[in-house]
C-alpha cells in the first residue's frame, strides 16, 4: 500500500469517526441546538481538524443522511440484482423498506425531515449535488424495475412507471411517518394498528398495478411468508 493510499484510508476513517460522533450529538440535541464544538468534542478532535473534513455542521448532517441513503440503496440493489420475477422482487423491496424503517429509524427520520431543516440551503453545493445524485440513483432502479414489469406483462401498461414509483413510495413513507409519530395514539384512541395498515396499503397498491396473473403470484408469495390479510 502506497503512502497516498494510506492517507486516503486514514482520511476516510477519520470522516467516519466524525459521522459516528455527530450521529450521537444530533440524536441528543437535534440539528438546531448541536454545534461543531459539540461534534468535535464527541469525536475527540480539535475544531480545526474537524473543519479539514467538513465545512459546517450542515455538511456533517447531510453526510449522515447520505450514509443512510446509501445503506438503503445498497440493500435495494442487492434485492433487484437477484434473478427473481418482478412481482417477487417488489415483495422483497416492500419488506426491505419496512425493515429499514424499523431498524434504521434514525436515518429514516433524517431523510424525511430534509426539507424541514436548513440543510438543503446551508450545506455546501457539492454535497447537496452528491446527495441529489444518490437519490436519483435510488429512484432510477425502482423505476427501471416497474418498466421491466410492464415489458414482461406483470405490471399494467396503462400506468406510467414513474408515477407508480412515486405513489407507492410516497404512500409508504407517509404511513411510516405517521407510525413513527402517532402509533400509540392510533392504537389507544381508535384501536388501529398502523403497522397492519401499512401492510394493507402495500397489498392494495400491488393489487391496483399488477396484471391478473401477477396478482395471483403476489398473493402466493404473501402466503408463503405468512402475510395474508385477515
Amino acid at each position: 500500500m502506497g503512502i497516498q493510499e494510506r492517507k486516503e484510508r486514514e482520511k476516510e476513517r477519520r470522516k467516519e469517526e466524525i459521522l459516528d460522533a455527530a450521529q450521537k450529538v444530533f440524536g441528543e440535541k437535534g440539528l438546531t441546538m448541536a454545534t461543531v464544538d459539540d461534534i468535535a468534542t464527541a469525536a475527540e478532535l480539535s475544531k480545526g481538524t474537524l473543519y479539514l473534513h467538513f465545512e459546517s455542521k450542515e455538511d456533517i448532517y447531510l453526510a449522515l443522511m447520505m450514509r443512510g441513503l446509501r445503506l438503503m440503496r445498497s440493500t435495494f440493489e442487492e434485492i433487484i440484482s437477484r434473478e427473481r420475477s418482478v412481482v417477487r422482487t417488489l415483495y422483497f423491496l416492500e419488506c426491505a423498506y419496512t425493515e429499514f424503517f424499523h431498524r434504521q429509524r434514525y436515518y429514516f427520520r433524517m431523510m424525511n425531515s430534509f426539507r424541514q431543516t436548513n440543510v438543503h440551503k446551508e450545506a455546501s453545493e457539492g454535497l447537496r449535488e452528491e446527495y441529489a445524485e444518490e437519490g436519483r440513483r435510488n429512484w432510477e432502479q425502482i423505476i427501471k424495475l416497474f418498466q421491466r414489469g410492464v415489458k414482461e406483462g406483470q405490471v399494467r401498461n396503462d400506468i406510467n412507471p414513474t408515477d407508480m414509483a412515486i405513489i407507492i413510495w410516497s404512500n409508504a413513507t407517509s404511513l411510516m411517518t405517521r407510525i413513527d409519530r402517532e402509533s400509540e395514539m392510533w392504537q389507544k384512541e381508535r384501536n388501529i394498528d398502523l403497522s397492519k395498515t401499512l401492510e394493507a396499503s402495500f397489498h392494495l397498491l400491488m393489487d391496483a398495478i399488477l396484471t391478473p396473473e401477477a396478482r395471483l403470484e403476489y398473493e402466493t408469495i404473501r402466503k408463503e411468508h405468512g402475510r395474508t390479510l385477515q
